[in-house]
Parts: structure tokens; C-alpha cells; sequence
């Protein structure tokens, strides 16, 4: 028999629940959502009371061809946003089981991401220092 999420106001643990698969994972408040982090980096998101996961290049189709939605946000004056979250299959919100495969994708992903942004960050980082350390002419 699969679990039941519990009331709305227990949404948060609920999907915290659902993501064990991948070990712990913690929530964090975040712009009137919460991140959800796992070896300490965001697998997922939960804005309006919906779930999304983490996703690259790599996994994008497998989201889409199960019938997931990216997260998306717009701000006044600005065009809508599309971020790397999807939704898991409707399925997948049943039960702790269901939804490993797609906590791992997302986990995954997730690791891909940080990986890609180190050398990027410590690029940014070498120049800074180099702008700082040439003089003023």
C-alpha cells in the first residue's frame, strides 16, 4: 500500500521523506519556497506547494517524457524564467520507492552541476585576484 503525503502543512517533510533514497537531505528556506540539499548540494525545490528536481543536459528528456514541467518564475518588467527543476512523475509522489529513481537523476545532476561550476568559479576567482594585483596606470 503506498504512503499517503500528509496535510499541506506537512508538504516539506513529506518530500524530505520522499527523497531518502539519496541519504539524508535537509530543507532550507529559500524566496517563500525551501531548497531541498543533499550532500550539500540542491536537488530540488519546492515553490507553491509543488516539487521540483534537479536536471541537466543529460536527464532533461527523461523528465519531459514523463510528463514533468520546469520550474518557472517572472518578475514584473521581465521575461519569465526557466530553471534546471522539473517536476517527478505524479507517480513518483506515492511513495519513498517510487520516487528513488528520480531523486538519484536529480542528485546526479546536481553533482554534474557543482562540478562544471568549480572551474568556472575559480576562473572568476584567478582573474579578480589578477585585476587586483596589476597596477594603476
Amino acid at each position: 500500500m503506498p504512503a499517503t503525503p500528509p496535510p499541506r502543512d506537512g508538504y516539506v517533510d513529506w518530500c524530505l521523506e520522499l527523497l531518502a533514497a539519496v541519504g539524508p537531505v535537509r530543507a532550507r528556506r529559500m524566496f517563500g519556497g525551501h531548497g531541498l540539499y543533499a550532500d550539500d548540494v540542491m536537488v530540488g525545490l519546492i515553490a507553491d506547494e509543488q516539487l521540483y528536481m534537479k536536471t541537466d543536459a543529460l536527464t532533461r528528456e527523461r523528465w519531459e517524457a514523463a510528463g514533468g514541467r520546469p520550474f518557472a518564475y517572472s518578475r514584473e518588467n521581465r521575461a519569465a524564467v526557466t530553471m534546471s527543476y522539473w517536476t517527478p512523475p505524479d507517480d513518483a509522489m506515492d511513495s519513498p520507492a517510487a520516487m528513488a529513481p528520480w531523486a538519484r537523476l536529480a542528485l546526479e545532476a546536481a553533482l554534474r552541476s557543482r562540478a562544471q561550476a568549480k572551474p568556472r568559479t575559480a576562473a572568476k576567482k584567478k582573474a579578480a585576484t589578477s585585476r587586483r594585483a596589476a597596477p594603476n596606470s
